[in-house]
């Protein structure tokens, strides 16, 4: 999205980097995935960030790793170690799609993570936005990405929300040429530090340049319903997800006896449901049928 001064985002549109990427240099994180450009663990750590809080990721990411150094050690291994190894990460179906996309990159790419963008998502599980953080991360590609963060800066600092392609096409000419590790790895520390849900405008590199704090922040909140801005998840106790999540921890202690579905999954006097729930694990691939009609992790 470029354009004149016609353009009611022209002037968001020209944030300039400097102040961003020296506060970025001064108030960004340590962490663990900043540190490496390793594109296999890059991809993990992505995956794991995946609405999972970052405290977690980073005590996690070098147990997983230490098990799973490679892209081959990940692919050679039944995945239900892969599984078995998320416990605690959340959305165990992406523990699925790193190991179905692990077998790919070993087979098809030599053991090598892809560089283009059309590789990487036609990976399973893999989407815009986790290719594009692969290219940027790892390979310090000029690409942008768009995850959660700075897709609250792009819509308040435009002072308006954004479908997904103009979210793309704003954070895509906002990248400044030879610097798309670090503008990324700032943007998104600034939508994590500081354009926060309830924002802290005061501390923000961005707020000059800032429709929305221009202003005066009125409502609505221009990044509430904006493209990929993450809103509140339906109710989990009580769940299907609840009870897939259940069934799944019961199968990392061992084989669970088909008798005993209902009651691991939480209800005991239910058992179309949990049969029914359990036949959708055993669709994603994160369980299986064994020859006794026991329930187990995939090997």
């Amino acid at each position: 999205m470029s354009g004149g001064d016609h353009n009611p985002m022209a002037k968001a549109s020209r944030i300039d980097p400097e102040p961003v990427v020296r506060w970025f240099t001064d108030a960004g994180r340590d962490l663990p995935w900043r540190r490496s450009r390793d594109p296999w663990l890059i991809l993990v750590s992505e995956l794991m960030l995946q609405q999972t809080q970052v405290a977690r990721v980073a005590e996690r990411l070098p147990r997983f790793l230490t098990r799973f150094p490679t892209v081959t050690a990940c692919a050679d291994a039944p995945s239900g170690d892969v599984i078995d190894e998320w416990k605690g990460l959340g959305y165990n179906r992406r523990a699925v799609n790193l190991h179905r996309s692990a077998t790919i990159i070993r087979d098809e790419h030599g053991g090598a993570i892809p560089n283009e963008l059309p590789a990487l998502l036609a990976l399973p599980g893999i989407g815009p936005y986790t290719a594009r953080a692969v290219l940027a991360f790892a390979y310090e590609l000029d690409v942008a990405v768009v995850d959660t963060n700075i897709a609250r800066v792009l819509a308040r600092s435009g002072g308006e929300p954004l479908t997904a392609r103009a979210a793309q096409q704003r954070a895509d000419d906002l990248v400044p040429e030879g610097r798309g590790w670090i503008w990324n790895q700032a943007i998104m520390e600034v939508g994590a530090l500081c354009c926060r849900p309830k924002p802290l405008c005061d501390d923000c590199p961005v707020a000059l340049r800032c429709l929305w704090q221009q202003n005066g922040r009125p409502d609505p909140d221009p990044a509430v319903g904006s493209a990929g801005v993450s809103t509140k998840q339906s109710r989990f106790e009580g769940s299907d997800r609840q009870g897939r999540g259940r069934l799944v921890d019961a199968l990392r202690a061992g084989v669970v006896a088909d008798d005993q579905l209902e009651i691991v999954m939480g209800w005991p006097h239910d058992r179309p449901r949990a049969e029914r729930v359990a036949m959708s694990l055993l669709e994603d691939g994160l369980a299986e049928l064994t020859a006794h009609g026991s329930w187990s992790l995939p090997t």
